[in-house]
């Protein structure tokens, strides 16, 4: 019965390919939402315009979001629908959906409404909104998390198979957390920002909020695309799909600056999580998390707090009363900054945004629990600040640093509150953080007391399209050459070593400093390599800037098979030094180290 059924994009294509009709999909939507009796959940439905929509759709005709119903959080637009960015005053009716909300319609998304929001999306607790505040759907007593509040509520009921947040401080993984769904955070530009308000415009980006790690890829790869109107989107390759993960390196906050503020159940939980990324064949590294956060606590300081009141523009001064009375505390410091404050803002981001690079060298991703702790409606009526800033202990620093993340339900905590995992990684890994979240999602679905079904995995193979190739230096994952692979949607397959017939030796001249790696008749070793899945159609690219003396050949790995990689020619050995003993650039980069 459509009454039962989850709304996954899975559930609900086999149930149009079944006969059901997009009509009764969104009729059971509003039921559902309806059956919860919580009038926070959305500032605007679109009841009427939701049921037209179903029934101009028509037969089914293969695109791929054909009668999925979807919210966007009411600092999008939606063409015909009100924007009030939780502020009436400031209230306006969209003529033009936002680039992205266009994508969706197009592939046969129905929006169902604008869901509720902290104002102006300043904040990470959900409450500060003139209107109702949603209940968080796992547990009323929880603040429900923001700024993206009502987005998560409406995906964590099942009432909507997806929906559209924002995230600039952590809207877009916090309220997933608290409402046990999945928190996409996409690399920054990767979507369009035309037709948002914008809180923070060099931070923000629109997020999504799913039942599942699939389901909020699947909406990625339809919405993420350049945008030449918006001055901030970047274009990407195709992520492809997700896939079975290699071997990589983790790393985790070390014992000393793991913080959970007391919470020894989520400390407890997230080393669980740990182990589990362990069991996966993820090699797990701890390191001093400091510099992360002394990146988080520059989101409400300086440049970025002027940057929130140039998003809200004259109103601050001229008109105050309009804004929520915590809005208002949060935004009025920023009046007294000067241009001299913003720069120097940003040169102190620049410092510890390489502090971060170090602590990342030779590093795949990062994990993280997405909040340290719970945060109760009664502590945030207490204290309206301190809770919702804890809330950004894992979160503030990412958009700041240019990263791109995914909060993943792991599975009830022992006290039996959501658990959640964020995986990060340097921008454009989107599909490595996307695929590692599948292979650890865990737990019942939201609120709706679904199980979940983790996704069938890709091979981890060389696709029809792709070409391998083996790296064995800079190129490698988490150095300084990798860009130029992830850059041309290269993907990681495994980190291997080659057969025991090379040798191997540190070229002169640099920076950055290379290897070279030369097939032997008789001894040599093997090396520590990689091996990457580059589209065909990049290879011309990337070949082009690999100079002389490395050339293409073929590089046996240890398994006795055989991929595209770079020998280097015996004459270009001159000066340089045999490192074959060591057998890892790596190795070799933490001997000159220290």
């Amino acid at each position: 019965m459509i009454a039962d059924l989850p709304f996954t994009l899975a559930a609900l294509r086999q149930a149009y390919a079944s006969g059901e009709s997009p009509t009764q999909v969104i009729e059971e939507a509003f039921r559902r939402l309806d059956a919860t009796g919580d009038p926070g959940i959305f500032i605007h439905t679109a009841r009427e315009a939701a049921l037209t929509a179903a029934k101009e759709l028509g037969s089914y005709d293969g695109r791929p979001l054909w009668g999925i119903p979807f919210v966007a959080k009411d600092n999008i637009d939606v063409a015909g629908m009100p924007t009030t960015a939780a502020c009436p005053d400031f209230a306006y009716d969209a003529t033009e959906d936002a680039f992205v909300v266009a994508e969706l319609l197009a592939a046969g998304a129905i929006c169902l409404g604008k869901a509720n929001l902290d104002q102006f999306a300043t904040g990470l607790v959900g409450v500060r909104s003139p209107y109702p505040v949603p209940l968080n759907a796992v547990d009323p007593s929880i603040v429900p998390g923001g700024s993206s509040s009502g987005s998560a509520v409406v995906v964590a009921h099942g009432i909507a198979t997806f929906s559209l947040g924002t995230d600039t401080a952590g809207s877009g993984r916090v309220p997933a957390a608290l409402n046990s769904i999945v928190g996409l955070k996409p690399t920054l530009g990767a979507f369009s920002a035309s037709g948002v308000v914008p809180a923070c415009r060099t931070l923000d980006t629109i997020s999504i909020f799913a039942l599942n790690v699939s389901d909020a890829w699947d909406v990625f790869g339809i919405a993420a695309k350049y945008d030449p109107k918006d001055a901030y989107s970047r274009k990407f390759p195709a992520m492809g799909e997700l896939r079975a993960i290699a071997p990589m390196r983790v790393a985790v906050p070390n014992a000393k600056t793991l913080e959970t503020f007391g919470d020894d159940v989520q400390a407890s939980h997230f080393h669980n999580d740990v182990k589990k990324l362990s069991e996966l064949g993820c090699e797990i590294t701890e390191i001093d998390f400091t510099p992360f956060y002394n990146v988080a606590k520059m989101l409400y300081e300086g440049a970025w707090v002027a940057e929130r009141v140039a998003a809200v523009g004259s109103r601050l001064i001229d008109k105050p009363e309009t804004l929520h009375p915590t809005t208002r505390a949060i935004l009025e410091p920023g009046l007294k900054l000067s241009a001299a404050d913003a720069f120097n803002g940003m040169y102190r981001l620049k410092d510890l945004a390489r502090e971060c690079e170090f602590a990342m060298a030779g590093i795949d991703a990062i994990c993280v629990p997405t909040i340290p702790h719970f945060v109760s409606v009664e502590d945030i009526t207490a204290d309206p600040i301190g809770p919702n800033s804890r809330l950004g202990t894992y979160t503030n620093f990412v958009n700041l640093l240019d990263m791109c993340g995914i909060a993943v339900p792991t599975g009830a905590r022992k006290d039996g509150r959501p658990g959640s995992l964020t995986i990060l990684a340097r921008k454009g890994e989107d599909a490595l953080v996307a695929s590692l979240a599948a292979s650890m999602e865990d737990g019942i679905v939201g609120a709706t007391g679904w199980e979940r079904v983790k996704p069938s995995l890709a091979a981890d193979t060389v696709g029809a399209d792709e070409i391998g190739m083996v790296v064995c230096g800079a190129h490698m994952s988490g150095l300084p050459l990798n860009p130029e692979l992830t850059g041309r949607g290269a993907r990681l397959l495994r980190k291997t070593r080659t057969a025991a017939k090379y040798s191997f030796y540190a070229l002169a001249g640099g920076p950055p400093k290379r290897p070279g790696m030369v097939a032997m008749t008789d001894g040599g070793a093997a090396i520590e390599v990689e091996v990457w899945a580059l589209p065909k159609s990049e290879v011309g690219g990337f070949l082009a800037g690999i100079p002389s003396p490395l050339c293409l050949g073929s590089v046996e790995l240890e398994d006795g098979t055989f991929e595209k990689g770079f020998l280097c020619e015996s004459a270009g050995l001159i000066g340089a030094t045999d490192i074959t003993a060591l057998g890892s650039w790596r190795a070799f980069i933490t001997k000159m180290a220290g």
